[in-house]
């Protein structure tokens, strides 16, 4: 994958849930950036198929399948990455499994998963990269995985929304913990983004009537998020750390 020189050439990077939608945009856009990516994704095959079209275009990837849910899977995944690749320079928490339903309607099962995969896996991850981290290295990088839903209460996402409140509130805890050890930790906040994994949820009549009261007018694209965190992990934001930074249109300055 040929792009132009970036700061972000030769460092390796993991990505959880990076088998579709902002994962895999984002995984392409730090390949084209010249980044080692390590993609994870409880779905492999998707994992692997973004991997193989980063590494046709002259890309550097590493994919995987696994449950980052699990404690033992993801320090597995991570050490495997590392392994391959060398000390891992800087981690996406990426992974979710996203449900919409009214709380009365929230069942233990869709409960715990959901917490597996949103809330749990960030405090794997974190982990996992600590100890596949050069702890020679000057700088580490942290990117969580905050929503909009988290600063504005929206009807049927209380499962979502507490789950993301939950990684807002752990990267400020984390900006401070491990900051002194020069790991920058910081969250995205993407708003209204088309992806696989909402077409579920959200018609493409529901995402046009929501563009409607986006401040910017229009939904967001997973390169939009991709940029955003490529910034995030450059030497220009080089003193940002604990930051929440919204991609969103302005839904949540708006309300």
């Amino acid at each position: 994958m040929s792009g132009p020189k970036s700061d972000l050439a030769g460092k390796k990077v993991f990505i959880s849930g990076a088998g579709r939608g902002l994962g895999e945009g984002i995984a392409l856009h730090l390949a084209s950036l010249g980044a080692v990516v390590g993609l994870s994704d409880i779905d492999a095959a998707s994992a692997e198929d973004v991997a193989a079209r980063i590494t046709a275009e002259g890309g550097t990837a590493w994919a995987s399948g696994g449950d980052l849910g699990s404690r033992q899977v993801y320090h597995e995944t991570m050490a495997a990455f590392a392994s391959a690749h060398g000390p891992v320079d800087a981690l996406i928490n990426n992974a979710s499994y996203l449900v919409y339903e009214p709380i009365e309607k929230v069942t233990e099962e869709t409960l715990d998963r959901m917490i597996a995969s949103g809330l749990k896996s960030v405090f794997w991850g974190v982990q996992a990269y600590l100890e596949q981290r050069d702890p020679d290295a000057a700088v580490g990088h942290i990117i969580n995985y905050s929503s909009p839903v988290a600063y504005r209460g929206r009807p049927n996402t209380g499962a979502y929304t507490a789950i993301k409140g939950a990684v807002a509130a752990l990267t400020n805890v984390l900006a401070g913990e491990l900051g002194p050890r020069g790991i920058r930790v910081n969250a995205i906040a993407p708003g209204s983004v088309p992806t696989p994994a909402t077409t579920g949820f959200v018609s493409p009549e529901q995402y046009e009537q929501r563009a409607k009261g986006i401040p910017l007018r229009r939904n967001g694209k997973p390169e939009d998020v991709a940029k955003a965190v490529a910034f995030l992990l450059s030497d220009e934001a080089d003193f940002i750390n604990g930051a929440m930074l919204a991609i969103d249109g302005g839904i949540i300055a708006a309300g």
